[in-house]
């Protein structure tokens, strides 16, 4: 796999590069449609499709268990590895439309058809190579995490057991590998490839957006004692000590000397006493569901105010205006209650606000997919 990224890699390098020598500013002019011919809707209708390029980082996350210093190790992977992909797409774009007018190229071959149109006929083989590599590493990537996660989930009791089990020998899950290999492969003859693009992204957005909202429910969540180990033999997916899924959750132990998490902050009672006759963890509760339903609406207002709703503009700007609103009161209620803090493990700062960015911005793009993309996920999920 690594030999396979180097590949990959270095070709984007040799694409980058000769680009840039072969790039023409005037395919940016506004007689070719300028630098986004189809504005900001454009960009986040493209960024929606696209998002499956961002599918790999739970194989860090999926890895955790394994890294020697997880706290450290953890977010600096995910950092550089997302700043080196989001980098070589930025680049790759940027070469890619200067070097021949986006109006111009082949959807289903669109960098090695731009050297070809340059005159650089060669230059696309070594493209189709590094384009095989890289299909290569998101197979294994996805070989290598998604039974880790089944393996997680069996040990937690949320799956079938066969999943929990690892090999005596190579202390992998065996069964997670063949079961998930095989339906991969299955999915990937069936469907076409603008189908399965739209369905990954629209898979992994929805993945993402349950993320944020865990991590918001765990913050504000009592911590629970380590729960013990899945029904698998020791090794390296298993240690003794805790379980595969208290390391992916980051839950830990409070400090004895602030209150309960879920609770109102002692400093905001005098201030927010109304909120203060609850159990801990009601008010975040219902503070959570309103912050996702105007999300929700939000993003439904932004991408369909214009054109599906058919809203005039002072009703567009009202009901923007009003969600908003509501959106950040939720916020501001969950920010004044106590969050639990772990000294010895990775997370993320600034909750609930990265968070709840993060789910926003997630509905707003799985709203960019087709309707067809939609019913399919629909019927998979019902399936499951």
């Amino acid at each position: 796999n690594h030999t396979f990224s180097a590949i990959s890699l270095l070709v984007i390098l040799f694409i980058v590069i000769l680009g840039f020598i072969l790039a023409q500013p005037h395919n940016w002019s506004t007689e070719e449609g300028g630098f986004a011919p189809f504005g900001f809707s454009g960009v986040m209708a493209g960024t929606a499709s696209c998002f499956y390029a961002f599918v790999g980082f739970d194989v860090i996350a999926a890895s955790s268990e394994e890294a020697q210093n997880p706290r450290r190790s953890v977010p600096l992977a995910i950092a550089i590895s997302l700043a080196i992909a989001a980098g070589a797409y930025i680049l790759v774009s940027t070469v890619l439309t200067l070097m021949v007018p986006w109006h111009s190229l082949d959807p289903d071959s669109a960098l090695a058809d731009a050297f070809y149109r340059r005159g650089y006929r060669w230059a696309g083989f070594i493209v189709a190579a590094g384009s095989i590599c890289a299909m290569n590493t998101v197979l294994l990537s996805l070989l290598f995490s998604l039974p880790r996660i089944v393996y997680a989930m069996a040990a937690d009791g949320l799956f079938f057991q066969v999943f929990a089990r690892v090999h005596p020998r190579t202390q992998v899950p065996v069964a997670g590998t063949l079961a998930f290999g095989l339906l991969t492969a299955f999915l990937a003859l069936l469907l076409d490839l603008e189908s399965l693009v739209q369905f990954l992204s629209l898979g992994t957005l929805l993945a993402y957006t349950f993320v944020a909202t865990s991590i918001i429910v765990l913050r504000f969540q009592k911590s629970s004692p380590p729960s013990s180990p899945g029904p698998a033999s020791p090794g390296p997916l298993t240690k003794q000590h805790s379980s595969f899924s208290d390391h992916l959750q980051l839950v830990g132990t409070t400090h004895a000397s602030l209150p309960e998490p879920g609770e109102l902050q002692p400093a905001l009672k005098p201030y927010l006493g109304f909120l203060d006759g609850y159990s801990p963890g009601a008010v975040v509760t219902w503070a959570l569901g309103v912050m996702l339903a105007s999300a929700i609406t939000i993003a439904c207002v932004l991408v369909f105010g214009n054109s599906t709703l058919h809203l005039p503009h002072w009703g567009y700007i009202l009901l923007l205006l009003l969600t908003s609103v509501v959106f950040l009161l939720s916020l501001l209620v969950l920010g004044a209650h106590q969050q639990q803090y772990r000294e010895d493990l990775f997370q993320i700062p600034m909750v609930p606000l990265i968070p709840a960015l993060s789910i926003l911005l997630n509905i707003c793009l799985m709203l960019k997919l087709s309707y067809l993309t939609w019913v399919r996920f629909s019927i998979w999920l019902l399936m499951g």
